[in-house]
């Protein structure tokens, strides 16, 4: 399982900077495990994906905006949400330091966690533990460390013992911020025969996102009829097979608008989508604006600060997928 992004040392830099999203591999691996650490970086404009991601603060705080709502993690918290929803680590402090975590949708479904909490999480919620813990702190460390190893057992050892510290989740004081999604989303977890299938589908999605797939397509790969298939996904997941796929095209569409030599029609083609009206469409229903402000808003955005750093070695560069 290859990991996105090269370990590095915890910054000493005094200095905030402005992380570019552009050096980030998460919304082009939607099917991997991509970490982030070290110094945090502020987010230069939201971005979204379809992992969860789990970020544990190492030092400081990271204050996060999310669906117009704000949350904050305090040193030594954890914070799980699904990145579906457009999101930004707005402010932390120079010295901030944390690990992140972005665990493939798959991950999500093994998880035996309370349904209402699913739910909820899958609705597009944020869970923040309340009481720091010194084991977590150890941990995440082991964690990472194993990730980046490239030993198959090791990074096999980390996500069991990951997903083992999610469900306990339920046993500790948490907080849940919620953003306003609808609450009547039917969601099941799936058993084992539909977990299976569920997976396959997944995975053929994320593998052929780019192409023209439909239900069909999608149905066939776990050889299901259809609208079963439909089904399975939509109870599993609360979001229909097409909603999952516009999703990975439009995270995928995403890194590929960071690049200023690419061109709006070039990236919807690109991406998957049949017509630049669709691609707009699409873009302004997730972000609240289209391609083309995204564009511009993050080139201004990333010049706009002279007062920080945007970005400025190959080794901050790497410190963060925040």
């Amino acid at each position: 399982m290859p990991i996105g992004q090269p370990d590095s040392s915890y910054g000493k830099d005094s200095e905030s900077f402005i992380w570019d999203p552009a050096t980030s591999l998460v919304e082009k691996l939607p099917n991997e495990i991509v970490l982030g650490r070290g110094k945090a970086g502020i987010m230069a404009t939201s971005h979204w994906h379809s992992q969860i991601e789990l970020n544990y603060v190492w030092r400081g705080y990271a204050h996060y905006e999310m669906a117009g709502k704000s949350f904050r993690i305090e040193e030594g918290q954890v914070a799980i949400f699904w990145g579906g929803l457009p999101h930004r680590l707005s402010d932390c402090p120079p010295a901030g330091q944390m690990d992140s975590i972005h665990l493939p949708l798959m991950y999500f479904f093994r998880l035996r966690l309370p349904d209402e909490l699913r739910k909820t999480l899958m609705r597009g919620a944020a869970l923040i533990t309340d009481t720091p813990l010194e084991e977590d702190r150890h941990a995440f460390q082991r964690w990472c460390d194993y990730f980046r190893s490239g030993d198959a057992e090791k990074v096999q050892v980390a996500a069991e013992e990951l997903l083992l510290r999610i469900e306990r989740f339920a046993f500790d004081d948490y907080r849940l911020i919620e953003f306003g999604a609808e609450k009547d989303i039917a969601v099941e977890a799936p058993n084992q025969k539909g977990f299976d299938r569920l997976g396959s589908m997944l995975e053929f999605v994320t593998d052929n996102f780019r192409d023209e797939i439909d239900a069909t397509l999608i149905a066939d790969s776990a050889s299901l009829h259809p609208k079963y298939a439909m089904s399975v996904f939509k109870k599993s997941t609360g979001m229909t097979l097409n909603q999952y796929v516009q999703l990975l095209r439009l995270s995928y569409a995403q890194s590929q608008l960071l690049d200023e030599e690419t061109n709006v029609l070039e990236v919807a083609m690109d991406s998957g989508f049949g017509s630049l009206s669709q691609f707009n469409k699409s873009f302004r229903s997730l972000t609240g604006m289209t391609p083309s402000d995204f564009k511009r808003q993050m080139s201004a955005r990333l010049k706009s600060s002279s007062a920080v750093k945007v970005g400025a070695t190959p080794q901050e560069r790497d410190k963060s997928t925040f």
